[in-house]
C-alpha cells in the first residue's frame, strides 16, 4: 500500500496571498487555503518527503505527523521548496535525513546552510546531509526506486522525480524533454503543477498541465502549485476531466502496489469457494 498526502497545494506566495481581496483569497471553502508544495509519501518500506518549503512546520502540525523520514527528495532550490529544511529538525531524533538534490542545488543548499554542513555542527542544528542525485540515474531509499528525471523550470534544469514505478512527482514545470515523458509513462498517480489560466514564462498554464498530463496518461492526475488566479477549487474542479483533480491541502490518495494486489486476488481465489452468479 503507498499513500501520498498532499501538504501544500500552493505556489511561491501561497494562498491567500498577502493582501488581495480577490474571490479566492477570501473564500472560506477550506480548499481555496493553500500553502506552499509539499507532499509526504508513504511506500511500504519507506517515508519520503518531496520538497521542503516554508510551512512545512506548519503542514507537519496540520498532519500530526511525527515520524522517521527516510529522505527528503528535493526538485529545486528555490525557497518555496526548501525554505523549511531547518525545520526537520526535531525529526533528527529518529536518525539523520539524506536530502536527495543535483548538484546545482545542492551546491546552493550548502551556501544558504552552511551550518549544517560542516565537519564539526553544533548541538541542536538539522541532522540533515546531502545526497547529489542526477536526472536518469536510479537510486534507492530503503527499497524503494526513485528515478530522478529533468525538467525544464524556465530556462532553469530541475528535478522530478518517478517514485516506486507509479508515482511521478512534477512541480514548477515549464516544459519537459522527450525522454522525460517517456519515463513516466504508466503512472498510476501523476502529481503535476498547473499554476494559473493564463500562461506563464515560467511554469505551466492550466491547459499545457492538461496537455502535459494527457500525453502522460496516469490514471489519475491531481495538480499543485496553484496561484489564486487559477480560481477557485469548486468551480475548477468540475471543468477537469474525472481523472485529473485540483489538489488541496490535507488530500490523501492510497493506491495498492499492484502485484501485492494481483497474488492477494489469487490468493482469494483459490481459497475462497466461486459462487455462481
Amino acid at each position: 500500500m503507498g499513500k501520498l498526502r498532499i501538504l501544500g497545494s500552493g505556489t511561491s506566495t501561497g494562498v491567500p496571498e498577502i493582501g488581495c481581496t480577490c474571490p479566492v483569497c477570501t473564500s472560506t471553502d477550506p480548499r481555496d487555503n493553500r500553502l506552499r508544495a509539499s507532499s509526504l509519501l508513504h511506500t511500504d518500506d519507506a517515508v519520503i518527503l518531496i520538497d521542503c518549503g516554508p510551512d512545512f512546520r506548519e503542514q507537519m502540525l496540520r498532519a500530526s505527523s511525527f515520524e522517521k523520514i527516510d529522505g527528503v527528495l528535493v526538485t529545486h532550490e528555490h525557497y518555496d521548496h526548501v525554505g523549511g529544511l531547518d525545520d526537520l529538525r526535531p525529526f533528527g531524533r529518529f536518525a539523520d535525513i539524506p536530502i536527495y538534490s543535483d548538484a546545482y542545488t545542492a551546491a546552493h543548499l550548502r551556501a544558504r546552510m552552511p551550518y549544517c554542513f560542516v565537519d564539526k555542527v553544533y548541538p541542536g542544528v538539522p541532522r540533515i546531509y546531502l545526497q547529489e542525485v542526477e536526472a536518469g540515474q536510479v537510486f534507492h531509499i530503503n527499497r524503494t526506486e526513485v528515478l530522478p528525471l529533468r525538467v525544464m523550470h524556465g530556462r532553469l534544469p530541475i528535478l522530478g522525480y518517478r517514485i516506486g514505478g507509479r508515482l511521478g512527482y512534477i512541480t514548477d514545470m515549464h516544459m519537459m524533454p522527450e525522454e522525460s515523458y517517456e519515463q513516466l509513462k504508466g503512472l498510476d498517480v501523476l502529481v503535476m503543477n498547473a499554476l494559473r489560466p493564463k500562461p506563464h514564462p515560467t511554469h505551466q498554464s492550466i491547459s499545457e498541465a492538461l496537455e502535459a498530463a494527457g500525453r502522460i496518461g496516469a490514471k489519475e492526475t491531481y495538480f499543485i502549485h496553484m496561484s489564486h488566479h487559477a480560481g477557485l477549487h469548486a468551480d475548477i474542479e468540475k471543468q477537469l476531466p474525472p481523472h485529473v483533480h485540483f489538489a488541496y491541502d490535507g488530500l490523501e490518495n492510497r493506491f495498492l502496489n499492484f502485484l501485492k494486489h494481483l497474488f492477494c486476488l489469487l490468493v482469494e481465489n483459490a481459497i475462497l469457494p466461486k459462487v455462481d452468479e
